[in-house]
């Protein structure tokens, strides 16, 4: 926990200067990585190479080594270690690469004409610069680098032996803590914000536990982040110590600040240094702990009974044992999700296997046993599919999930997600007790499946804890950084959002979406099959052939293997007058094709019965409305007496057909209007006309004179002049002069001419 600023920046990318004063509003721009200042409990001593010409050194030199400044800067190295020990140290650097498994370079340095013990550890950093951190050897000496294994063995072989990654944590922070002596350790978790959470602590039986707690991801800032990452360990020995600054204060081979990532000495933010000392803590020290080379999360040492300096050696073991934990936890981790994936696999499976029975509808499949639920967890699931709509568990009310539905179907992704709704659709009013996140599967045609997640807050209450209270009390209302307030925060963060999607549950959605995609496409192709069969057993073999009559009719599927709902039908009756019917039934697909051969059935019966047109149309229409009540259709009834050319007809809000007379343009039958099929109590008109010798009546659907982004009346215009050009017009070229290549709906053209 740091005060907040991006990472590994120059002046140039919006940082504060090197010196400005850090507080709460700058602390996001502090250059954390060139403070141009130390730890005192070493002197940082920064040399040329390969000359070893000391070029900067810390201004405590002759305080803990008793050399002026000025006596060493300019000078080759061993002007402040001694010939013998420089050359120690030359030969240490000597080696190409990293020179960390040499460190620590054991010294024994002449200071005021006693012989002390220091370790000096080595960096080197591009442009020929080697730092040489020399840190007095307090305390025994018991691990060197080579060695170090030997110290953590008995940890290593319990974090092999762990199974979860709650073992991994707990045996990190008791083996960490036993190593290096602090009061309390810590083991941080990071989310995929950075959001932390201690999920393991080992520490003196007599402080308050900080086990469980979340912070937010400003304690960890990006500019620290980056630090963590490359130094994989940082030590602040004495929280109230005095910065030391580097003399001269810039590198003067470049005239820049010294990078002082990768060196223990380095001193840290102001900002930091407020939060312990405000939590009490004496000396602080972080282990990183890498997964891929990014932060996983923190080893967080503290100590609270006064300064705390771990020999370098014991340093180097917990360092060690960080290094192992990182390498367990992802090999734990990645077991861990392989169990999830092949448990949410054997879910897949199941469900899979159930949508495979073509006679149970999806829903019921996907909402059986195991559930949707089961593949990815949730509080609540809506399933839209296939004309059925079902819930499990609690989701939110119908208006918000439309409200989901339409977002996701908006956002044009496979899949859509959120972990808080609240802030994806802010002016949405959605409970976030009911629902703070969605997972939305997009499917075909507006269908979808919908995952729920309520707010997820864990409670943890300060005040209820005697010893937290008591830190809250101490703390008072001037206090600005510590846990407590960073809990708040973090309360603030979070609150209105729902446990985020993880990638295992996300990947099996995007499974189980593939797979549905798939089904709904087999079984519509099945349905269309079905409807297809249905409306070609509908439309008439053959039509009557009359002696002094010209009947023709045409019938042409829509575009795009669609279903519609035309349909037509011509019989004579017993008394030899000529039955002629065109009808259209709202919608596509296999319920439109059985609404439309129920209603062509019933109303052939009522015409063969004797029915006039007008009463037929009436009783159809009754039996719609109690049998088919979700149907919606037009028809035209016309009855022919072919001796006399008389029609009567009815037309239930169909177009009107046309007689042809040899004119420029066709004029519309004479037949008054009527309400459509599948309105109550509609009442239906009949109408009586003549066809002249000479004359032809032509009956249509809408799928003839209807063109995407044209009002109908063009195209009934158009058909009208295209009828008057027409000297003898027949059914199959009406259609292929005016409506062929543009079949985006089904298209039925009837002729009755009387030569």
């Amino acid at each position: 926990m740091t005060g907040p600023g991006p990472a590994g920046l120059d002046a140039s990318d919006g940082l504060v200067a090197v010196g400005t004063p850090i507080d709460l509003d700058n602390c996001a721009r502090e250059p954390i990585h060139i403070p141009g200042s130390v730890q005192p409990r070493g002197v940082l001593v920064v040399v040329r190479e390969p000359e070893f010409e000391v070029r900067q050194v810390s201004a405590n030199v002759e305080e803990l080594l008793g050399h002026p400044v000025e006596s060493v800067l300019g000078r080759h190295l061993s002007a402040l270690m001694g010939a013998s020990q420089a050359a120690r140290v030359q030969q240490a650097a000597s080696i190409v690469g990293d020179l960390h498994r040499r460190n620590p370079v054991e010294c024994v340095l002449d200071v005021r004409g006693k012989s002390l013990e220091f370790d000096a550890i080595l960096h080197r950093e591009p442009g020929g610069v080697l730092l040489v951190e020399l840190e007095v050897a307090f305390g025994a000496r018991p691990y060197s680098f080579p060695n170090t294994y030997q110290a953590v063995r008995s940890s290593v072989e319990a974090l092999n032996r762990a199974t979860t990654m709650a073992d991994l944590y707990d045996t990190a922070a008791r083996s960490v803590r036993e190593l290096t002596g602090f009061d309390r350790v810590m083991v941080y978790r990071y989310d995929e914000e950075y959001n932390g959470e201690v999920v393991a602590e080992a520490k003196r039986d007599d402080l308050n536990s900080f086990l469980g707690l979340h912070y937010p991801s400003t304690d960890i800032p990006a500019q620290a982040r980056a630090l963590y990452e490359k130094n994989w360990l940082r030590l602040i020995s004495d929280v109230d110590y005095a910065p030391v600054p580097l003399v001269p204060a810039v590198d003067p081979a470049v005239g820049k600040p010294l990078d002082l990532t990768h060196a223990t000495l380095r001193s840290v933010s102001p900002i930091h240094i407020e939060y312990l000392q405000n939590m009490g803590v004496h000396a602080s020290m972080s282990i990183s702990l890498l997964r891929h080379g990014r932060l996983w999360g923190l080893i967080a040492c503290h100590h609270y009974a006064g300064p705390h300096l771990p020999p370098f050696g014991n340093r180097a073991a917990a360092e060690f044992l960080g290094s192992t934990l990182s390498l367990r936890l992802v090999d734990q981790y990645e077991d861990d999700q392989l169990h999830r994936r092949l448990d949410a696999q054997a879910v897949l499976v199941k469900l899979t296997a159930a949508t495979m029975n073509d006679g149970k509808p999806l829903v019921s499949a996907l909402l059986g046993a195991p559930d949707l639920l089961d593949l990815v967890p949730a509080d609540g699931v809506v399933v839209d599919i296939g004309g059925h709509h079902r819930t499990r568990g609690s989701v939110p009310s119908p208006e918000v999930v439309a409200a989901v539905a339409a977002w996701a179907r908006a956002a044009e992704d496979e899949i859509a997600r959120s972990d808080s709704l609240s802030r994806t659709l802010p002016d949405l009013d959605v409970d976030p007790a009911l629902a703070a996140g969605a997972l939305v599967l997009n499917l075909p045609d507006g269908q979808f499946a919908a995952w729920f997640r309520r707010e997820s807050l864990r409670s943890v209450d300060w005040g209820g804890d005697p010893h937290n209270k008591a830190i809250a009390v101490s703390e008072g209302g001037e206090v600005r950084l510590s846990p407590r307030k960073s809990f708040e925060r973090w309360q603030e963060i979070v609150r209105d959002r729902g446990e985020p999607w993880t990638p295992t549950e996300i990947e099996s959605a995007d499974m189980l979406r593939r797979h549905l995609v798939e089904t709904l496409y087999h079984r519509t192709r099945g349905a269309l099959r079905v409807a297809e069969l249905v409306q070609r057993s509908l439309i008439p073999d053959s039509i009557p052939d009359l002696e002094s009559w010209e009947l023709t009719a045409h019938y042409e599927p829509a575009a795009g293997e669609r279903v519609g709902g035309d349909w037509y039908d011509a019989f004579e009756l017993r008394d030899g007058r000529l039955i002629v019917v065109v009808g259209d039934v709202a919608g596509h697909g296999v319920t439109v094709a059985g609404t439309m051969a129920q209603l062509r059935n019933a109303l052939r019966a009522q015409l063969f019965a004797g029915a006039a047109p007008a009463e037929a149309v009436r009783q159809l229409n009754d039996f719609c409305v109690h049998l088919l009540r979700s149907a919606f259709a037009t028809v035209l009834v016309a009855r022919v007496d072919l001796d006399s050319g008389l029609v009567e007809a009815t037309s239930a809000g169909h177009l009107m057909p046309y007689l042809t007379e040899g004119s420029a343009t066709a004029v519309a039958a004479p037949i008054r209007l009527s309400p459509p099929i599948g309105l109550s109590s509609a009442r239906y008109t009949q109408s009586t006309f003549t066809i002249e010798p000479g004359q032809c009546l032509v009956l249509y659907s809408d799928g003839l004179v209807e063109r995407r982004g044209e009002v109908i009346d063009d195209g009934m215009d158009r058909l009208a002049r295209g009828l008057g050009e027409c000297a003898e017009p027949a059914a199959y070229p009406i259609w292929a002069a005016l409506a062929s290549g543009h079949t985006e709906d089904d298209v039925t053209v009837v002729t009755l001419r009387r030569p």
